[in-house]
């Protein structure tokens, strides 16, 4: 088998897609929780507790990730394990930009759903917004942070 069929193969395997869309489950509900308690709680600029909500998910995720989901690839090491940390900050940042320019669009829209008197359209933004990325995410992490292609 050719080394790019393996790649592709690597960078298709269920079970990887299935721990990264789990870990990125987990990335949501911390997203979510930290930019409502700051939006919400303390009346940060709706834009900069998403920014602070995405990262806060954007690390830990990269924790989960490293020692779950892609625990077989990469190098070793302290310098390895920062480029990596480095990379995934750097990769995820185009996910970063659609969430950004996805939540500031879908939040404006004229909606309004209620369910028990809670206003839901505040929160369904948020989850849209990160899901618009998870490709994304998935493919560029996969192939610039964890390198399974190789």
């Amino acid at each position: 088998m050719s080394d790019d069929a393996a790649g592709f193969r690597a960078l298709l395997s269920g079970a990887r897609v299935g721990q990264f869309v789990s870990v990125g489950a987990v990335g949501a509900g911390v997203d979510t929780a930290t930019t409502l308690v700051l939006q919400e709680g303390l009346a940060v600029f709706p834009e900069i507790a998403k920014l602070i909500g995405a990262e806060c998910a954007i690390v830990m995720m990269f924790l989960i990730n490293e020692h779950w989901t892609f625990a077989e690839e990469g190098a070793t090491g302290r310098g390895a394990f920062l480029r990596r940390l480095l990379t995934s900050n750097v990769v995820r940042s185009g996910g970063l930009a659609v969430q950004l320019v996805v939540y500031a669009y879908v939040r404006r829209l004229p909606v309004s759903i209620s369910l028990a008197g809670v206003d839901l359209w505040t929160v369904l933004p948020i989850l849209i917004a990160i899901g618009s990325a998870v490709i994304v995410n998935y493919v560029a992490e996969s192939l610039f942070t964890w390198r399974v292609h190789r």
